[in-house]
């Protein structure tokens, strides 16, 4: 199958809006995957807030008025101190302090060492480094991924047996 072929199917999963395709050809199984795409786009703009439109059409965005210190804080907003936030999970996270765990290798993604055992890590889970995080399979061999830090798992970003790419982001770790 020749690399003009490959693209005519790309093109027929972007005109159907197919996520996904799998074709058989003289013996060559080729599989195509790419992520679902939003009728939406964002629209922003500095000091703007964020609108969702249907892609191709003009949005207004209205200005955000910065916050004040005359403003008083929202009731409720822990801002006493004695509810203040404590963790990851209960404040804005600090974006330069996540790691992202990549795949090491294409595979199918398993969040448990067998089916129905629990996972190893859930979000909210504190790891240490070298703690198992998920296994990926490849070609009927399973290979473990291991935390590279200390941390808590924030996002698990895919789901118990999908298909991941070489370097896709599976999980986060605060």
């Amino acid at each position: 199958m020749n690399a003009d072929r490959i693209g005519e199917m790309a093109r027929i999963m972007r005109e159907n809006g197919l996520t996904r395709m799998r074709v058989e050809e003289d013996g060559t199984v080729v599989e195509l995957e790419c992520a679902p795409s939003s009728p939406y786009v964002a629209v922003t703009s500095p000091g703007q807030q964020v609108a969702l439109v249907p892609d191709g059409q003009a949005a207004s965005v209205a200005p955000v008025a910065a916050p004040d210190e005359t403003t008083p804080a929202p009731q409720g907003s822990g801002a006493t101190g004695e509810d203040a936030p404590s963790g990851p999970g209960d404040s804005p996270l600090d974006m330069s302090r996540v790691h992202e765990v990549t795949a090491p290798m294409v595979g199918v993604f398993y969040a448990a060492p067998s089916p129905g055992a629990e996972p190893f890590v859930e979000v909210g889970a504190q790891v240490r480094e070298g703690d198992t995080l998920c296994v990926i399979e490849a070609m009927k061999l399973m290979n473990e991924v291991v935390a590279e830090r200390d941390g808590e798992v924030v996002d698990i970003c895919v789901s118990d047996g999908e298909l991941v790419e070489f370097g896709a982001t599976i999980m986060k770790i605060y």
